[in-house]
């Protein structure tokens, strides 16, 4: 019996193994985001999920596998798989104020799979959740990887860490309910602890808010309320275990501080001042702006309607044109920058409309495609994995009509969305 079990175990290990699985994409044109040009006649060669080759017209054919699967995109411009730095998918923006306490507390994990779906058809495959309840982000994770669950890759933060009474705290309901943020944190050393915690139940990236919001009750954007002292330990402690930090800071002095503590993206930045941007282009470990410049638009429309109260309008009113002027000055002051939606503030198909707004103040339609794509992997150290159609990094690729470099509003339809080689949304 022990001579069987051995020759069966030799067997297995020695078998060839089972063929890879081959996709081919072709399309009429490609969008090569390191190189900032237009490709014609791309054929994308996907092997178990990664590309194993590109070419275009005159650059010869790949081997083929005979049999390969083919996705033929005629008519087609291609492009990498957008990324978005910010979103919240267990929140619904149809939901504001208080009128979110009419439903259990498992709704908000369980409505959060409708939105990863959203993402991911709007043409978002891979998404940085930066801050979630009861793990749900983490959940979301796990479900789509295990193919239970459609969805994009996702970048979980878990809870965000904040001061008691900030941000990130809970900030509305009254002392009776003793509510009280799952990572709120004074001191130091108690949000060095903060970090571990979420580390250890899956965070993949640790978010502070390091000012005020527009969202909570009794805080301004602008206040401070986080030390750069404790920034500083966050940052120590989550870089030591190899996390990148995002910070939640509108205000001038929080954003000036976290850049100096080592923050690795300022979410928001919207009242930046201009030493702040000096701060932000001089540092020589990379710091990134994701401004969400798109939200307000719905926040003002539709707002009122869903509940949100009269002070949180207020707030999103004072800072909306001052953010979206700061994003102009910003990016021409050189500041990096990602492509960061808050959706969840909006509802999450709708993401792409950002690109628009971002051409509005600024920048070139390549621009804020490589925001959304090249720059958004390096931000999140995974260069060898997404943000361009290569030759390593998965298969994630989005068609569309048109050439998105003459008009980026084009990326709000997007007519096919492949992930790991598969197709996802047609």
């Amino acid at each position: 019996m022990k001579r069987e079990i051995f020759v069966a175990v030799v067997a297995a290990l020695t078998a060839a193994p089972a063929s890879a699985e081959t996709v081919v994409v072709t399309a009429d044109r490609m969008v090569d985001v390191v190189a900032g040009t237009i490709v014609e006649e791309p054929v994308v060669v996907i092997t178990d999920g990664r590309i194993a080759a590109v070419t275009g017209r005159n650059g010869g054919r790949p081997n083929i596998p005979e049999g390969a699967k083919r996705i033929d995109l005629p008519g087609k411009t291609i492009l990498p798989g957008l990324i978005d730095m910010h979103v919240h998918l267990d929140t619904n923006p149809r939901y504001g104020g208080y009128t979110g306490f009419q439903f259990t507390d498992s709704f908000w994990a369980i409505q959060g799979v409708a939105n990863a779906r959203a993402m991911l058809k709007a043409g978002f495959t891979t998404v940085r959740n930066v801050g979630s309840e009861n793990y749900a982000d983490v959940g979301y994770k796990q479900a789509i990887e295990e193919g239970l669950m459609e969805g994009p890759r996702i970048v979980p933060a878990a809870h965000a860490l904040g001061a008691t009474g900030g941000h990130c705290d809970q900030t509305y309901l009254p002392p009776s309910y003793k509510a009280k943020g799952v990572a709120v944190g004074d001191g130091p050393q108690e949000l060095r602890v903060k970090v571990r915690e979420q580390r250890k139940y899956g965070a993949e990236v640790i978010k502070i808010c390091a000012t005020g919001g527009v969202f909570s009750r009794n805080t301004e954007p602008g206040q401070q309320q986080l030390s750069e002292e404790e920034m500083r330990a966050i940052v120590d402690e989550a870089h030591q275990w190899g996390l990148k930090v995002a910070a939640h800071a509108h205000g001038a002095a929080g954003i000036k501080a976290a850049i100096r503590a080592g923050i690795d993206t300022i979410e928001h930045a919207s009242l930046v001042d201009d030493e702040g941007i000096r701060l932000a282009v001089a540092r020589k470990q990379p710091v990134w702006f994701s401004m969400d410049i798109f939200n307000t638009d719905y926040t003002q429309a539709e707002g009122k309607k869903n509940g949100v109260l009269e002070d949180n309008l207020r707030k999103d009113r004072e800072v909306a044109q001052i953010q979206r002027d700061n994003f102009r000055k910003a990016h021409a002051a050189g500041v990096k920058m990602v492509f960061g939606t808050d959706a969840g503030v909006v509802p999450h198909g709708t993401a792409a409309g950002q690109f628009r707004v971002m051409v509005e103040y600024g920048m070139t339609p390549l621009e804020a495609i490589r925001a959304a794509t090249v720059n958004a992997a390096e931000a999140l150290g995974r260069s060898k994995d997404v943000g361009a159609i290569a030759v390593g990094r998965y298969g994630d690729i989005v068609a569309v009509e048109g050439n998105p470099l003459q008009d980026v509003r084009v990326l709000t339809a997007v007519k096919a969305v492949i992930k790991g080689g598969a197709l996802v949304a047609d």
